[in-house]
């Protein structure tokens, strides 16, 4: 048994209190009490944990101290010897990164007839698209409607969420979905061909489409086929370093690094999109993350350095399940859709301390309260946990229930000698989402011309906090809708003179506030070495 006493205690009393608990109502929060507890447990309101921006257009306003190192480090090229007239690829479009985002910018881009290539720092499907599991949101069904979806995504996001980006999300959904239908992604339906909606928290309609438990999976199975169907190219393991601007500071490219073999390649292009995706990688205030290898929110840096404005890069999204324990998955993703199915939040007394479909944050605040000052986690060996009680679902919705709608997760748990059929599970917030990003036009364009965003990469969208399953909605709308205005402005530019003089003056601003021992900049990859 891999279960110390002290969790088998505990699990007695979740078991002892289990059909008490599935029928148990728990009310929902007030906004004020929702608020209290966001500040008082909340990581994104720790002061200690951020600082102000000094270079730039959003100095003075504050970043995760990780984030902040690598505004304030040294541009990878200026050690470099570059020269600009090399130019190895000369397209139209220029997507950065082979996430959902990316993938779905090309296939758009190419439909509309631009000469287009993905550059990707690991491999096309190395992205938090492959990751998500619990589903993609869209107003689709007959109760249903966009202006209602808006409303949930406003609420979620604090009213702080870009009107005009959310209403294209919202509005654009429905077409999304069928989008990805006719390109033949796997969604659950019943047996006339109905697709299965689910709720997420904070959502007040039954509005989630899915696959199984592996719903980005899916998607990007279905986007890589699409992107390698119609012959575009890929280059893989290709990181850029640095966006090329020309002499009318307008994007022109990018400088590319070779991540296996070291060589520095130059790409012109009419218009750039940035899909980089996220920044778990970074490892925010210590916290484990859910994302994959790459997320070293590189966009963010790059287009910050050319002359883009960021926006809430000072939030953040802890998703409140993460496995807690075994430790050999320590902070891997257990999706909302455990908890749309029924199975609710436990401490170590076996007492139900929250409603099940809370927004992420609250949910994740509440966790962190019972584990803290509430004194009622569960000791893992790493820190402290709470349950959550993965057995109600075959409780409440019949034997078999679990393993057909959640079969990754129960394989992956099933590897480490844990039935989650059978047992509770252990969980803790999980740094999952950058909230924030760059700074677009509904067009997706950035305050730099020509030079497009889309993804995680954004900001504004989500407010300053991202409900369940807007993630892969957003990446299939904006990362649609980059692909087409990209190609569709890229017919107009004349690309001027190739220039990286705004990473010299960059560094010559951070030289001028006394910056010193820079880390080379963007981080590209994280650093996992063992210091003795």
């Amino acid at each position: 048994m891999i279960f110390t006493d002290e969790m088998l205690a505990s699990m007695k009393k979740v078991e002892a209190a289990r059909t008490a608990n599935i029928a148990l109502e728990p009310r929902r929060m007030t906004a004020e009490e929702k608020d209290a507890l966001l500040k008082k447990y909340h990581p994104d309101y720790r002061d200690d944990a951020f600082v102000p921006i000094r270079v730039g257009g959003n100095a003075g306003q504050k970043a995760p101290e990780e984030l902040n190192a690598m505004l304030e480090g040294r541009p990878r090229v200026l050690d470099m010897d570059i020269d600009l007239n090399d130019v190895y690829y000369d397209v139209d479009v220029l997507v950065i990164g082979g996430g959902g985002a990316g993938a779905s910018a090309a296939i758009e881009a190419h439909a509309a007839g631009a000469n287009v290539m993905i550059a990707t720092k690991l491999r096309i499907g190395d992205a938090n698209t492959m990751m998500a599991e619990g589903g993609i949101q869209a107003a689709d069904k007959p109760n249903d409607s966009p202006a209602q979806h808006y409303l949930d995504v406003m609420g979620g996001g604090h009213y702080c969420n870009r009107p005009e980006l959310v209403k294209k999300l919202v509005t654009d959904g429905p077409g999304a979905i069928q989008w990805l239908n006719k390109l033949g992604v796997e969604f659950d339906k019943t047996e006339d061909g109905t697709m299965i909606t689910t709720h997420g928290g904070g959502t007040s309609r039954k509005r989630m489409h899915a696959a199984a438990d592996y719903s980005g999976a899916e998607i990007m199975r279905t986007l890589r086929d699409e992107v390698l169907n119609r012959g575009i190219p890929v280059v893989d393991f290709t990181a850029a370093i640095e966006l090329i601007l020309d002499d009318q500071g307008h994007a022109a490219g990018a400088v590319l690094l070779n991540m296996e073999t070291g060589e520095v390649r130059v790409c012109r292009a009419k218009c750039v999109i940035l899909a980089t995706g996220g920044a778990g990688r970074m490892h925010y205030q210590g916290f484990p993350t859910s994302n994959h290898y790459g997320a070293t929110a590189d966009g963010l840096v790059l287009a910050y350095r050319a002359g883009a404005k960021l926006l809430y890069q000072d939030t953040l999204q802890y998703h409140p399940t993460g496995v807690a324990f075994p430790k050999q998955i320590y902070g891997a993703l257990v999706t909302e859709k455990v908890r749309s199915m029924g199975a609710k939040l436990i401490n170590a007394e076996g007492e139900c301390f929250m409603h099940p479909l809370e927004t992420r944050d609250v949910a994740a605040a509440s966790i962190i309260r019972e584990c803290s000052d509430h004194g009622k986690g569960v000791d893992t060996g790493a820190g402290k946990a709470v349950w959550l009680d993965t057995p109600m679902i075959d409780e409440i919705h019949g034997a078999g229930t679990l393993e057909k709608r959640l079969p990754a997760m129960l394989r992956m748990y099933q590897k480490f000698g844990i039935d989650m059929r059978k047992t509770p599970i252990l969980v803790y917030p999980t740094l999952h989402y950058q909230n924030g990003g760059i700074e677009i036009t509904v067009d997706g364009q950035s305050g730099v011309e020509n030079l497009f965003v889309a993804g995680e990469a954004v900001g504004g969208i989500h407010g300053r906090n991202r409900l369940m399953g807007n993630s892969l909605l957003d990446i299939i709308v904006f990362g649609r809708n980059a692909g087409q205005q990209a190609a569709k402005k890229a017919r107009g530019v004349t690309v001027g003179k190739l220039s990286l003089e705004h990473a010299r003056k960059y560094q010559e601003n951070l030289e001028k506030i006394g910056v010193e021992n820079q880390a080379a900049s963007p981080k590209l990859l994280p650093d996992y070495t063992r210091k003795f």
